[in-house]
């Protein structure tokens, strides 16, 4: 078994639990803005009186139209990540084949800033300049301290969306089926319950991604939810109340 594919097992770089990794903070913060989005379109109109038909067009709406705009969002802002990296990449080949002693000399300064000195330093130099795709890589990290981008656009949008369709959801579930076969005679403080687990379980994973305190990241994302929601609540009951 060759080099790299030893290095590539021992660190999972191609393994499904690295690919899911890799992708689930965009789940996160993609499930993050469609419940709680959804969940504050449901307590405005819960606040305004609505009818659940009502609720479930709006919330509807809110679901499609906003969670394809934010997967449109995190397909372009990803594939823009991806252009730069490749057009700055261009540039440094250029250089390297047109000006190789100044890029020389700049990786000289950059691994003598390092504490390399005399001999080392000019085998260091000679052992990175001697590979042009290596000398254009470290140029990109060390020079423009910049990291190419390995996601897919496509799969960036596309787990955005579908975290925001799945987990937006959740606020209408009981009155999609309250709608269908009557349930309930107080879907709101349904959807409020189903919502704040929903939260809870968001918080949960939003922890695992950036690394932070399980406790108060849920805390945190039960907050700004309900925060959210609290005031959609009120801004429907007040022109609900100002209309008639």
């Amino acid at each position: 078994m060759s080099h790299s594919k030893n290095e590539a097992r021992i660190h999972g770089e191609h393994s499904p639990l690295s690919r899911i990794q890799d992708y689930l903070g965009e789940f996160v913060y993609g499930g993050i803005d469609g419940s709680v989005t959804t969940f504050a379109v449901v307590a405005g109109s819960a606040g305004a009186n609505l009818e659940s038909s009502i609720i479930i067009i709006l919330g509807f709406a809110n679901l499609i139209a906003d969670g394809f705009a934010m997967s449109v969002g995190s397909y372009l802002s990803t594939k823009t990540e991806k252009e730069k990296y490749q057009k700055h990449k261009s540039v440094e080949y250029w250089e390297v084949d047109n000006l190789p002693e100044k890029e020389r000399e700049e990786i000289r300064e950059i691994y003598e800033a390092k504490g390399f000195k005399g001999e080392l330093l000019e085998k260091v130099v000679d052992v990175i300049t001697a590979d042009k795709d290596r000398w254009v890589d470290v140029m990109m990290k060390e020079e423009l301290e910049m990291a190419e981008e390995t996601k897919s656009p496509f799969k960036m949008g596309a787990i955005t969306f579908l975290s925001f369709l799945m987990l937006g959801f959740i606020p209408l579930l009981i009155y999609v089926i309250d709608y269908l076969n009557p349930v309930s005679s107080n879907l709101f403080m349904v959807s409020s319950i189903l919502t704040g687990l929903c939260f809870v379980g968001i918080g949960f994973l939003k922890s695992v991604v950036t690394n932070t305190s399980k406790i108060k990241s849920v805390m945190e994302t039960l907050l700004l939810g309900g925060a959210a929601a609290t005031l959609s609540y009120f801004v429907g009951d007040f022109l609900e109340q100002l209309i008639n």
